[in-house]
């Protein structure tokens, strides 16, 4: 399986703002885009500043690439994840950020279960979880309005978990998510509306993209 293998602090710094790829590090003054907000590269210092006019189409590609980053997938499985969107009812944007949301990974996020995304990812990895009773190590697995996640009860009795409650009582859960700190679990309770979702993000220019 593909994966991106080099630093994360590159990419904030390539799309010319934070993506919170790192967490509470991102926070902090040792953050990379504190220090060099330019983009990386030999030619990236020097185009800091520029005014001059973005095209279309490097819009789009930048809206697109920011999402992709965002969510720390490659392009292949961000192109199916387009494709499922175009074939299901209402606005196709929408329908991709909500299958985005709907991730393995990325509900983990959001529970507060995890510092990051790339975190989450190998938390699932490792065979830390279920849904609907069943060992989930996925990432990329979509879950369904009335699934239900948990931390399997081997992973409970160990450090990480043992210490993960108090530290996700100041990570706040999605609202379109319930989730039981104490018994470290989770339930989707419906599909994400479009204010619900990071709004940094443009699905509209992705969609353009994509139609060209």
């Amino acid at each position: 399986m593909a994966r991106y293998t080099d630093s994360v602090c590159k990419l904030c710094r390539r799309e010319g703002e934070k993506l919170f790829l790192k967490g509470a590090r991102c926070f902090s003054p040792k953050c990379a885009f504190e220090k060099r907000g330019f983009a990386p590269g030999q030619h990236g210092k020097t185009r800091q500043g520029r005014t001059e006019r973005e095209s279309d189409y490097a819009r789009q590609l930048r809206a697109k690439q920011r999402a992709r980053r965002v969510y720390g997938i490659m392009e292949r499985q961000f192109r199916r994840y387009f494709s499922i969107a175009q074939h299901q009812r209402g606005v196709t944007g929408t329908n991709l950020l909500q299958t985005l949301e709907l991730r393995l990974d990325n509900v983990v996020f959001r529970m507060g279960l995890a510092e990051n995304r790339s975190q989450a990812r190998q938390l699932v990895n490792h065979g830390h979880f279920t849904v609907n009773g069943h060992r989930a190590d996925i990432p990329s697995m979509i879950l369904q309005p009335g699934d239900t996640l948990n931390v399997s009860t081997a992973s409970k009795n160990t450090t990480y978990f043992k210490e993960v409650a108090d530290l996700a009582e100041k990570r706040p859960c999605a609202v379109w998510m319930d989730r039981d700190l104490k018994g470290l679990s989770g339930r989707v309770l419906r599909l994400p509306e479009r204010a619900e979702i990071d709004g940094n993000l443009n699905e509209q220019l992705i969609v353009e993209y994509y139609s060209r």
